[in-house]
């Protein structure tokens, strides 16, 4: 059995509508870096793997802990959060101002497309989420760590929880229905538990640890990509 904490990234400067450059590249705010030493702090043994997104926002979260555990293993997998809006798109634009395209994106409700040619698809968004609970099943260790996103982890509770793998209209509208209706902060843990046989636990989402965790910045419509 595994216990896997899926961690979201603290607050980033497209949590708080500042001006991007790319989906990948955004940084933690002054606040999103006091969020990653406050989840440091909420261990209280040491992992057995470190799993870390290859967006900026995460790896910066992701560097209180590994100082606190520097020799624990670390590794990349595909958590990195779902850009379904063409990166060209972030290029010195605010989450408000990305907002029409995103409210396009799903309002068309197509699992297949790739948002002016760059975006990532739903469809491709349910096969990462498919390969990390792959990876999450596969460990033979105790204790896993993932730093990943919001709109990700939504995606991967979702999928698990419904069984859904295959991406359809219908799963899309489904998915969008769900992560509006989930609200998961900068800085919090969804907690799982991984048996042997493949079966997989969530006990809830965990933001004790953060100090002070109202929405900030958090979109009123799933379409406001952060």
């Amino acid at each position: 059995m595994t216990r896997v904490w899926f961690i979201r990234h603290g607050e980033s400067v497209s949590n708080v509508d500042l001006p991007t450059r790319h989906p990948a590249e955004s940084e933690l705010t002054l606040r999103g870096h006091e969020e990653a030493a406050l989840i440091a702090g909420a261990f209280t043994e040491a992992p057995d793997l470190i799993v870390v997104s290859s967006y900026l926002r995460a790896r910066e979260t992701a560097v209180p802990t590994l100082a606190r555990f520097p020799h624990v293993p670390t590794v990349t997998w595909p958590v990195h959060e779902f850009s379904y809006l063409d990166p060209e798109r972030y290029s010195g634009t605010t989450g408000t101002e990305r907002g029409p395209f995103a409210q396009a994106y799903w309002e068309r409700n197509d699992p297949w497309e790739e948002e002016g040619g760059g975006g990532e698809s739903f469809a491709a968004l349910l096969a990462r989420v498919q390969e990390t609970l792959r990876l999450a099943r596969e460990q033979t260790v105790g204790f896993v760590v993932v730093f990943s996103h919001g709109l990700f982890l939504r995606a991967l509770l979702w999928s698990a929880l419904t069984g859904v793998t295959e991406a359809t209209p219908e799963a899309m509208q489904r998915y969008s229905h769900f992560a509006r209706g989930v609200w998961l902060p900068n800085g919090a843990i969804m907690e799982a538990m991984v048996w042997a046989d493949g079966r997989l636990y969530f006990s809830g989402f965990r933001a004790a640890h953060i100090t002070d965790y109202s929405p900030s910045g958090e979109p009123a419509l799933l379409g406001l990509q952060r």
